[in-house]
Formats: C-alpha cells, structure tokens, sequence
C-alpha cells in the first residue's frame, strides 16, 4: 500500500462519497488511488472554484464535510474563493491540494507557491503530509476540525512524492463529538435575565440549523410567546407562516427596517454568528441586554456584551431554559408582523409588469417549489430580495452567502444540493453577473444528469453596486456588461433553455423546467432598480 492508498482508505472511513474536483499532474497517484474506490465518487469539475463552492454547499446541506481536490500552484488558487467562502459561512470543508516533491519545497520552482501560509488566513487548520505514517491522524483530525463548531474549512497538502511512498498504517477510529449541556447555574442566570425583560425577541443563527435544534427553538418561542427572527442564513428555523415569525434579517441599514428591534428591550441570540448580521446594526447604542445561546462562547464586540451565556448543545439548552422559566409568558399585544411580507408577495402575484418585478419572481418560487425543495441564491439585487422574502418553512431549504458573500455560488451549489437530495427539486437563481463567474459548471450538471433549474435574472449590470453608486454619486461607472443569448448558450451544452418574454411566462415555464428529467435553464429579465424594504403597513391577507 502506498500513502494515497491509505489516504484514500482514510477518506472512505471517514464516510466521504463524493470529492470534487480538477485532476493534476501532482495528483496522479491520489486519483489512481481514489479509481479503485467503490464508496468515492469523483465529480470532475470544469473549475477548481467550482469545486470548492460544490464542497461548501454539500457540507452546508449535510452538516459532514465536503471534499475538493485541486493540483498545485494554480489548481490551489482556484480553490480559494470557494474555501474562503465556507470558512465564513461556516461549511464544513476539507480541502486536499497537491504539491510539488519535498526536495524542491524549500526553493524556488516551477509552480510552487508555499500553499499552507496562503491557506492559513481561510482555513480553521492545515497541514503538509511529510510523514507517510502520520496520513490517518491529519485525515481524522482535518474532518474533525473541519466539523466542530465553529465549523469551517481544513486543508491537507499531499507532496508528489509523498504520496508514492510505500506505508503500512490503518484508518483512526471516527468518534463523533457532542456537546454538553450548559452548566445549572448559566440556565437560572439566563431566565432571571429574561423574566427582567418586556419586550425580548429572539434573533436565531445559521448555528440552530448546523447544531439541528429547530424544534427546540420552535417549543421555546411557542412555551414563552417570544417573536422570532432570523438571519439570512437561519431562514426556515421557524416556518414563515408561523404566528411567531418574523422577517429574516441581514440587511446593513437601520435596525429600525427590523421590526421589534428598534424597541426590543432584550435580543435572545441563539446560533447567531456575527457575520451574519453586524450588531452594530441592532444595538448600535448598546442599549439592549443580550443573552446568548450558542454551542460556543461569545465572540468579542462592544456591540455584543451579552448579560449571560449559554454555551452548549443549543436544543437541549433551550428546553431547559423553557423548563426554568415555568409559566412565565410575554404578554403580546401587537399583531403578528410577518404577514406584511407575505401580503406584499399576494400583491404582486399578478403584476405584469416587464422586465418582471423581484416580488413576482420570489412569489411564483415559492408557487412552484414545495416546503422541503431546494433554493440557492447566488449574490447580488436579488440575493436581498429572496433574503428578505421569500417564506421558508423548513431549514436548509435556502442556501444564501452571507458570511464572504461570494458571487458565482448557486450553479456549482445547486449540482451539490441535488446530489445531497436527489430526491427534491433544486432551483439555483442568480444574476447575469454572478451566472457567468461558473457558467461552465452546466457541463458538469449534464453530465451528472442532476435535474437542477438555473434561474438567471437578466439586467446587464452588476446591480447592487450600480444602486449604491447612484445614491452615492448620482451615477454609475464600471458596472455595465453585455450577456450571450442564455437560452442558446444553454442549448450549446445540450440543455432545455428558455428565455421569458413576460411576467406572466415565468411560472408556467419554470414548472416546465422542473418536470424535466436534465438540467435547464431559464432567462428571466429583471427590474432591479430597487432593494427591499420593510413594508409598515397592517397585516391583510397571506399568501
């Protein structure tokens, strides 16, 4: 056996199925190893960031790391964005590079960059297998790592020659790791802080769906009456149309665009991660008591000075502080807030107007998709309006960046996404901007044959960008582009495309698309001449 034997035999026990990736002359002997595999599928990409983003998605939506492999030199450089990406949106990633032969690593050349201080920045851990024997400890300790929350991305480097070198070693053994409960103590100082409060909301994090403790935030807000936000990355922990549920948050204006924070007296922040959703933005004043509910301690930030913490395994805690708090109750008086949203989508179900309204196209989504299928928004106008609008009802049914917020996600995610869950409908949505930035990922979804539907929303600009510069400056510069016809560029990769022609066209073709049994591809022209806004006026009918 040599080491990429072993390693290989390390990955399969670690319950890898799926690695994606590019092939390298420095990866040779990895690849030839991974070909005898019965468990590991390679999914050769047409881009090592798309690699990279396909591992992000897949580790997102599974809660295990996802794999992607990439030579040296400029196969490691590709990977970045995606690795970066996951780091911030906590994914859980291993990322394996090759590399040049150890008897030229401490000169210089040809194609050698030293990876590992490039990787430090945007990794929780990396490391060089120099040591044949040690391959099984990096392996487990790099999907260890790349899994314990925080979760984020790891990184293994595997030198040419290393990687040929004759070994004799076993897999470790793969021990899963649970939290513990929060200590008696931190629960009775979190219900005194609470029962201290008149006006608490609770603010829930992507952390409630990594650590799956969306029940137990729904039986503790229902137990004690407490509204519920959440992030943009915690979309669906509470369903949209529960009476509790308020909007997702994200947006970096005033926090008085947030209903119930502007006079919230406590923030009950549960699985919140700070680059979801800047405090600064909601407790600018640092007027608010906070009580922070999470696997992990606070992170530091004058704007986050949490009264108590909570630190543990998140669903377990929540039920024991709904225990702790008794029969005490908020006393709500005000109408539910969440269905202002809902009616304005109701609003503009029928609005024909061309190029189609952001409200029309997040309504005839949620039409046509059912609570458990499958959204990826890639970034950019649209991105705020799906964020702000479209009504989640389970978790996971929504993959929004929102840590890097790295445009060129959705077509790559989505092929990630379907082979997560094969068995639900998968829509990818972005701009022409971000569509083109892994076009060519389409191949890759041919020829995987995962029926995935490429929403792309046609305004010939990078759109947030110009709206600021016109607030900012009263003109634009720089951001306007022109776009190939989408509905044959589809067609060149052998795919169903369609271009819209008006609003009303757009349902019925994407129901068309998701009926198929391949990839498509839909071109839908957009008005993005405005972002979201929190509407104010009272509740009517939802939809």
């Amino acid at each position: 056996m040599n080491v990429s034997q072993l390693f290989v035999r390390c990955l399969e026990n670690e319950g890898v199925r799926f690695i994606f990736g590019v092939p390298g002359e420095e990866n040779l002997d990895l690849l030839d190893a991974l070909a005898d595999s019965t468990q590991i599928r390679f999914v050769t990409t047409r881009h090592e960031q798309g690699a990279a983003f396909m591992a992000n998605v897949y580790g997102r939506l599974s809660t295990y790391p996802g794999v992607c492999l990439a030579t040296l030199g400029p196969g490691a450089t590709n990977l970045v964005t995606g690795v970066a990406d996951a780091h911030l949106d906590r994914a859980p990633v291993v990322a394996i590079t090759g590399q040049a032969a150890l008897t030229r690593v401490f000169k210089e050349s040809h194609q050698y960059l030293d990876v590992l201080r490039l990787f430090a920045p945007i990794t929780k851990w990396n490391a060089r297998v120099e040591v044949p024997e040690t391959v099984p400890e990096i392996v487990r300790k790099a999907f260890r790592l790349a899994r314990l929350e925080k979760p984020g991305a790891t990184h293994i480097e595997l030198p040419e020659d290393v990687a040929a070198m004759p070994v004799a070693a076993e897999p470790m053994p793969v021990r899963r790791t649970t939290y513990p409960a929060a200590r008696p103590e931190s629960i009775a100082r979190a219900a005194d802080v609470l029962r201290a409060a008149r006006r608490p909301v609770i603010l829930a994090g992507n952390g409630v769906i990594r650590r799956r403790a969306a029940p137990a935030l729904r039986e503790f807000a229902h137990r004690l009456r407490v509204p519920v936000a959440t992030t943009f990355m915690g979309k669906g922990v509470i369903d949209a149309r529960d009476p509790l549920a308020l909007p997702a948050l994200g947006l970096r204006g005033a926090a008085s665009t947030a209903p119930r924070f502007d006079d919230a007296d406590l923030v009950i922040a549960v699985g919140y991660d700070l680059v979801e959703w800047p405090p600064a933005v909601w407790n600018g004043r640092q007027q608010k008591t906070i009580l922070h509910i999470d696997s992990s301690a606070a992170e530091v930030d004058r704007h986050y000075l949490p009264a108590a913490e909570v630190v543990g395994e998140i669903g377990d805690n929540l039920i024991a502080l709904a225990n702790e708090m008794g029969e005490w109750t908020v006393c709500e008086e005000e109408p539910a807030t969440r269905n202002t949203l809902l009616a304005e989508l109701q609003r503009y179900s029928t609005d024909d107007a061309f190029p189609v309204k952001p409200q029309r196209i997040v309504h005839d989504l949620r039409v046509a998709l059912g609570d458990d299928d499958l959204l990826i928004s890639d970034v950019g106008v649209h991105k705020l309006w799906l964020a702000t609008r479209y009504p989640a009802a389970l978790p996971n049914t929504i993959v929004i960046a929102n840590g890097l917020a790295s445009m060129g996600i959705t077509v790559p995610g989505a092929v990630a996404a379907k082979l997560v869950h094969p068995e639900r409908k998968v829509v990818a949505v972005c701009g022409d901007g971000g569509f083109l930035m892994t076009a060519q990922e389409l191949e890759t979804a041919k020829r995987l044959g995962v029926a995935i539907v490429v929403v792309v929303l046609v305004d010939q600009r990078y759109g947030v960008i110009a709206l600021n510069q016109q607030r900012r400056f009263g003109r634009t510069f720089g951001v306007a582009f022109t776009n190939p016809d989408f509905a044959a560029y589809a067609a060149a990769f052998g795919l169903p495309g369609f271009a819209v022609q008006a609003a009303s066209d757009f349902l019925p073709t994407l129901r068309r698309a998701l009926a198929l049994d391949e990839p498509a591809l839909i071109a839908v022209p957009i008005d993005s001449s405005t972002l979201p806004e929190l509407p104010t006026e009272a509740p009517v009918q939802q939809v």
